[in-house]
C-alpha cells in the first residue's frame, strides 16, 4: 500500500506537467460539451479526436479521451436535470426526479448534489484503483497466452450477452466485429485475408474509419430528420443556488454511498454499461426508501444515487481495461484501440511496464474532477443554449470534421470511403435493432484473442487441453460456460413463459393484466 501511495504522488507530477495538464483539461472540456449536447456522446466524440492522438504522446492522448469519457458524465445531467432532457441514457433515470426538482426552483440543488456526489463516487473508484493495482502486479507474471485468451473470451461474451437488447443480437454483431479484425495480413503465413482485392486492406481496417463510421456516420443518419426546437426555460442557476441545504446533505448521504457501491460493483464486471447501472441504482433506492410513492415528483435521494453509480462506474472501468485488457463497454473498447495503436498493450504487465502511463491517468482522474467542477458553475448557461441548436446544423458540422478527421491520419481516400460504408451498415444494423457497441468489441479483442489462442497452441505442440490444465485459464472458461449457460435459461424461461401466457383464457389474461375483460 505504502508503494501505491508513493507511485500515486509520481502520478500527480506527471498528470500536473503544463502539456499532460492542458490535454486534460482539454478532454473534460470538449466532454462536457459533448455530453450535453444530444446523440454526442462520448463514443461519438473520442472518434472524432481519435486522429489527433496519431501525433500525441500515449500519456496526454490518453489523458484527453479519458477526460472526455468522464467529462460527459457530468454534461448528460445538466441537460436531464434543467430541461427534462435525457441527452444519453444513462441520465434517462436522473430525469425522474431531476427535472421536477428544477419545476420546483430546486434545479442548482439537483446540479449541486450532482456534482457532490459524482466527485465523491468517483473517488471512491479511484481508490478502488489504488487498492487493486498492487493485486494485479503481482499476478502478472502468472498470465501466459492460455490464460489472456481465455479472459478476452470471457471479455467478449460479457460484451456480447450483455448489450441492449438481444443477447443473440449481441453475440452476431461481436461476431462480425471478429471478422473485420481479422481482415489483413496474416502474421504467421503472411497471407492477405479478407482483403477483396484491395490493397489498402492488406494491414487491417482502421481503427479510426471503424469507429467514425459506426458512432459518427451512422448517428448522423439516424437523428438527421430530427430538428428539435427546445422552448425556452429558466435555466440561470447561481453558485448560492448550487448549495444544498444540511437537510438535503443528509438525506442524499447514503443513496450517495448505496449508489457508489453499485457502480462500483458494476465497473468491476465487463460488458455491462452505465445505463443498467443507474437503472439498478435507482430502482434500489425506491425499495429501501421509507416513502418510495415519491419518487418521480422530486426526490432528492432519485438524483443522487444514479449519478454516484455513473461516475463510480466510468472509474472502475478502468480497472478491467488496463489491468486486464478487457473494455468495459464500448467506449473503453476506444479507448482500448487508442493505446494498441500507441503500440501498447493493455494487460496485468502494463502497471510495470508503463507506470507513468497507468499512475499517471489515476492521478488526472482526481485533477479532472476538480477542473469539472470549477467548469460547471460558469458554463451552465452556455450549454444549456448550445442544446436549442438544431440538429440540420449540429450534425451537418459533426460529419465535416469527420471526413477532415480520417483523411488526416493516412491522407488516404479509401479510409474515407471505408467511414462511409461502415456508417450506411452501421445505419442498417440500428433499423434492425442491432446495438453496433459489440462490433467494435469484437474488432479490438478478436486479433488478441486469436494471437493468444494460437501462441497457446504452438507452445503446447496442438493440445488443446492447455486451456484446463492451467488453473486460471480454467477459471475463466468456467465463468464463459456459466454465463452461456445462464443467458440459454433465461431465454428457455421467457419463451415458456410466453407459451403459457399465450394459452390463457382471455378472462385468465385480464386478471394477470390487472385489466377488465371485454
Amino acid at each position: 500500500m505504502l508503494q501505491s501511495l508513493m507511485d500515486l504522488q509520481h502520478g500527480f507530477g506527471i498528470a500536473l506537467q503544463p502539456h499532460n495538464l492542458m490535454w486534460s483539461f482539454f478532454g473534460v472540456l470538449i466532454g462536457n460539451l459533448i455530453g450535453v449536447l444530444p446523440g454526442m456522446g462520448a463514443l461519438s466524440a473520442i472518434s472524432i479526436l481519435l486522429p489527433l492522438t496519431y501525433a500525441m504522446h500515449p500519456i496526454p492522448a490518453t489523458l484527453m479521451l479519458a477526460g472526455i469519457f468522464y467529462g460527459s458524465q457530468y454534461g448528460g445531467a445538466i441537460g436531464a436535470i434543467l430541461l427534462n432532457l435525457p441527452c444519453h441514457p444513462p441520465h434517462a433515470v436522473t430525469c425522474l426526479d431531476g427535472y421536477p426538482l428544477t419545476q420546483q426552483g430546486k434545479g442548482g440543488t439537483a446540479l449541486g448534489i450532482t456534482m457532490i456526489s459524482s466527485f465523491f463516487a468517483a473517488s471512491v473508484g479511484i481508490i478502488v484503483m489504488i487498492i487493486a493495482s498492487p493485486l494485479l502486479v503481482s499476478i502478472a507474471f502468472e498470465f501466459g497466452p492460455p490464460e489472456i485468451f481465455s479472459i478476452m473470451l470471457l471479455g467478449l461474451l460479457c460484451g456480447g450477452t450483455m448489450s441492449r437488447g438481444s443477447a443473440l443480437k449481441g453475440v452476431a454483431m461481436t461476431l462480425v466485429g471478429l471478422l473485420i479484425g481479422t481482415a489483413g495480413t496474416d502474421v504467421n503465413s503472411g497471407v492477405m485475408r479478407f482483403t477483396f482485392g484491395f490493397m489498402e486492406l492488406s494491414n487491417k481496417v482502421e481503427l479510426v474509419a471503424l469507429a467514425l463510421g459506426l458512432f459518427g456516420v451512422t448517428e448522423f443518419l439516424r437523428s438527421v430528420n430530427q430538428i428539435q426546437v427546445i422552448g425556452a426555460h429558466n435555466t440561470k442557476v447561481r453558485l448560492r443556488d448550487m448549495r444544498p441545504s444540511k437537510s438535503e446533505l443528509k438525506r442524499s448521504f447514503m443513496p450517495m454511498l448505496r449508489g457508489t457501491f453499485i457502480g462500483t460493483l458494476f465497473g468491476c464486471m465487463p460488458g455491462t454499461g452505465p445505463t443498467i447501472t443507474t437503472f439498478i441504482a435507482y430502482a434500489f433506492e425506491r425499495k429501501v426508501s421509507k416513502t418510495p410513492e415519491l419518487f418521480g415528483t422530486g426526490m432528492i435521494e432519485g438524483v443522487a444515487a444514479p449519478e454516484a453509480a455513473s461516475h463510480s462506474k466510468t472509474q472502475v472501468d478502468f480497472v478491467p481495461t488496463m489491468s486486464l485488457g478487457i473494455p468495459g463497454d464500448a467506449v473503453m473498447a476506444l479507448i482500448l484501440g487508442a493505446l494498441l495503436i500507441q503500440g501498447i498493450q493493455p494487460g496485468p504487465q502494463l502497471i510495470t511496464e508503463h507506470a507513468d502511463l497507468f499512475w499517471g491517468l489515476v492521478a488526472s482522474f482526481w485533477i479532472g474532477n476538480v477542473l469539472l467542477i470549477l467548469l460547471n458553475v460558469p458554463l451552465i448557461g452556455i450549454w444549456v443554449k448550445l442544446l436549442r441548436v438544431p440538429y440540420r446544423f449540429l450534425f451537418p458540422s459533426a460529419l465535416f470534421f469527420i471526413a477532415v478527421g480520417v483523411y488526416s491520419v493516412n491522407n488516404s481516400l479509401f479510409e474515407v470511403s471505408e467511414v462511409l460504408v461502415f456508417g450506411l451498415i452501421g445505419a442498417l444494423f440500428v433499423a434492425l435493432d442491432f446495438s453496433v457497441a459489440p462490433i467494435l468489441l469484437g474488432y479490438v479483442l478478436g486479433p488478441m484473442i486469436e494471437e493468444n489462442f494460437r501462441r497457446a497452441v504452438l507452445l503446447s505442440r496442438g493440445d488443446m487441453m492447455v486451456f484446463l490444465q492451467h488453473p486460471i485459464s480454467c477459471a475463466f472458461l468456467a465463468l464463459c460456460t456459466a454465463m452461456i449457460a445462464i443467458q440459454v435459461f433465461f431465454s428457455w424461461r421467457k419463451s415458456q413463459r410466453g407459451k403459457q401466457l399465450a394459452h390463457l383464457a382471455p378472462n385468465d389474461l385480464s386478471k394477470i393484466e390487472g385489466m377488465p375483460s371485454s
